[in-house]
C-alpha cells in the first residue's frame, strides 16, 4: 500500500541525511551502483546509477537501451523548517540543562511546543584512519520546548512574536539527569574522537491515518514528493532513448545556495559527466538538453476549512483530488501554459487526476526548487505536488490518496516517450 511506504520512508528520515540515506537503499535494492563524485564513472546503457554531495542530496539516473536523446528529470528536496543544534554541549542555568539551537527555515513556532523531541544528523568522528560521517539519530525523546504558561502571557491567544533564542531553545533535563549527546545518539567507539556534528531537532511522532481520507506526520512537505518521485522511477521501466533523473536536495527551506542545494552546480555536473561517459559529443549534450522536461515535486496549499477566503477563489485544491499543477505569473513557480499543459496531457493518458493551484493576487505565496534549478540547467519544467494542510507546522496534515497519485504521475512521466517537433510542441 503506497501510505504504508510512504510512512516507513518518513520514519526513516528524520533529518536530510536520513532521507538520502534511505532513498539510496531503496536504489541500491532496486539495482541502481553507487557512484562517488572523486572518481572516474563507467556507465553501460540501461543501468541504474546514483551519487550523493555532502551526504544531503542525491542525483539518481538510469541510462536509456538506446542512444541518449534527452533526460527526464524529478527535483524534491528532504530538508524541512527545524532547530539546528549549534553545539554538542549542554547550555545550562543552576537547575536546567538546554540543547542550544538556531532556527532552520520558516516554521510555525507555536506547533513546536510542548511536544517530545528527538535529535538527528551526522556526527563527524576521528578515527584510526582518518575523519568519518556517521549518520546518527536518538532512539528516545530527548528534549522539549516548554510553551510559557498562559497565566504568565494573558494575551498570547491574541497573537505572540516568537524569538528564536529566548521562546525555543529545547530543554534537555534538569542538572545531573539530562542525556549527553552521545549517549542520546550513540556512544563512539574505543580511540575515537567527536570532532563536529551536523544535528537537527524531530518530533517525536510516527506518521498516522486521521478521520477520513487524512494523514498526518512530520515533513510530509517535502519528504512525500521525495518518496513520490523516487517510487515512479522505482516502477518505471527502462526507456528506450531517455535518460530518467531523481534529484533530492538539500536545503531548499533556506534558498538553495548551497554546495549541495538546486542552485549548485551538482545536477549540471552529473548530467554532463553521465553524457562524456557515454562518449556524446558537447553538441549532442546540448541537443539532449533541449529535448529534456523536469518535475518539480514541492506541496502545495490546500484550502484551509476554516479559511477558505485564503486561497484563490477560482483555483482551489484540495486533498485526494489529485496531483497539484502550480502557476505564479510572478516565476515563483517554473511552469507556463506549455508545460502545465504537456504534464496535464500524459496525466489524462495515465488517469491521473490534476488539479491547478495559483495563490490569490494579494497573497504572495512561497517558492520551490523549479525556478532555482532552471538557473542551472535550462530545460522546460513544471512545478507539481499534493495538497497539504498545515505546512511548516512541526506536523502536517494531507490526503491518504495523494502519494499514490503523484507516484503514478512520476512513472507515467518517466516512462513516456513525447519528443519536441518544434519550439512549443511536442508529439506524445
Amino acid at each position: 500500500m503506497a501510505i504504508q511506504s510512504l510512512f516507513d520512508y518518513l520514519k526513516e528520515s528524520p533529518s536530510p541525511y536520513h532521507a538520502v540515506a534511505a532513498a539510496a537503499r531503496r536504489l541500491e535494492a532496486a539495482g541502481f551502483a553507487p557512484l562517488a563524485e572523486h572518481e572516474a564513472w563507467t556507465l553501460e546503457p540501461g543501468k541504474g546509477y546514483y551519487v550523493t554531495r555532502n551526504q544531503s542530496s542525491l542525483i539518481a539516473f538510469r541510462l536509456p537501451e538506446g542512444p541518449l536523446t534527452g533526460w527526464r528529470i524529478t527535483a524534491a528536496h528532504g530538508d524541512a523548517p527545524t532547530f539546528y543544534v549549534k553545539n554538542t554541549s549542554l547550555g545550562s542555568d543552576r537547575q536546567y540543562e538546554r540543547w542550544e539551537v538556531e532556527g532552520y527555515g520558516g516554521m510555525n513556532c507555536a506547533t513546536w511546543q510542548d511536544r517530545p523531541l528527538g535529535v538527528a544528523g551526522r556526527l563527524v568522528v576521528r578515527t584510526a584512519a582518518g575523519v568519518e560521517s556517521r549518520l546518527a539519530a536518538s532512539d528516545r525523546p530527548v528534549a522539549v520546548i516548554p510553551s510559557l504558561a498562559i497565566h504568565m502571557q494573558r494575551d498570547v491567544n491574541k497573537g505572540h512574536e516568537y524569538n528564536i533564542q529566548r521562546d525555543m531553545q529545547p530543554l534537555a533535563g534538569l542538572n545531573g539527569a539530562a542525556p549527553d549527546l552521545l549517549d542520546a545518539l550513540g556512544q563512539l567507539e574505543e580511540g575515537e574522537t567527536l570532532l563536529g556534528a551536523d544535528l537537527v531537532v524531530f518530533p517525536w511522532q510516527e506518521p498516522c491515518l486521521v478521520g477520513g481520507g487524512l494523514f498526518m506526520a512530520p515533513r510530509i512537505d517535502d519528504q512525500a514528493c521525495a518518496w513520490a518521485t523516487l517510487e515512479g522511477l522505482l516502477t518505471a521501466e527502462v526507456h528506450p532513448f531517455a535518460g530518467q533523473v531523481y534529484c533530492l536536495f538539500d536545503n531548499e527551506e533556506v534558498g538553495s545556495g548551497t554546495r549541495q542545494g538546486a542552485l549548485s552546480s551538482f545536477l549540471p555536473d552529473v548530467l554532463t559527466r553521465a553524457g562524456q561517459a557515454l562518449g556524446l559529443s558537447d553538441e549532442q549534450r546540448r541537443r539532449a538538453l533541449t529535448a529534456s522536461f523536469a518535475l518539480s515535486a514541492d506541496n502545495g496549499h490546500a484550502v484551509h476549512p476554516n479559511f477558505p477566503d485564503k486561497s484563490d477563489p477560482e483555483n482551489k485544491v484540495y486533498p485526494n483530488s489529485g496531483v497539484v499543477v502550480k502557476f505564479s505569473a510572478a516565476q515563483k513557480y517554473t511552469s507556463t501554459g506549455l508545460t502545465i499543459g504537456l504534464f496535464r496531457a500524459l496525466c489524462d493518458q495515465a488517469g491521473v487526476p490534476t488539479q491547478l493551484f495559483a495563490n490569490r493576487a494579494d497573497e504572495p505565496g512561497g517558492s520551490t526548487l523549479g525556478h532555482l534549478l532552471g538557473q542551472q540547467v535550462s530545460i522546460p519544467m513544471v512545478d507539481i505536488g499534493m495538497a497539504q494542510l498545515s505546512m511548516h507546522s512541526a506536523v502536517e496534515t494531507a490526503g491518504a490518496e495523494d502519494p499514490q497519485y503523484m507516484a503514478d504521475a512520476c512513472r507515467a512521466f518517466f516512462n513516456s516517450r513525447f519528443a519536441p517537433t518544434a519550439d512549443g510542441s511536442w508529439t506524445l
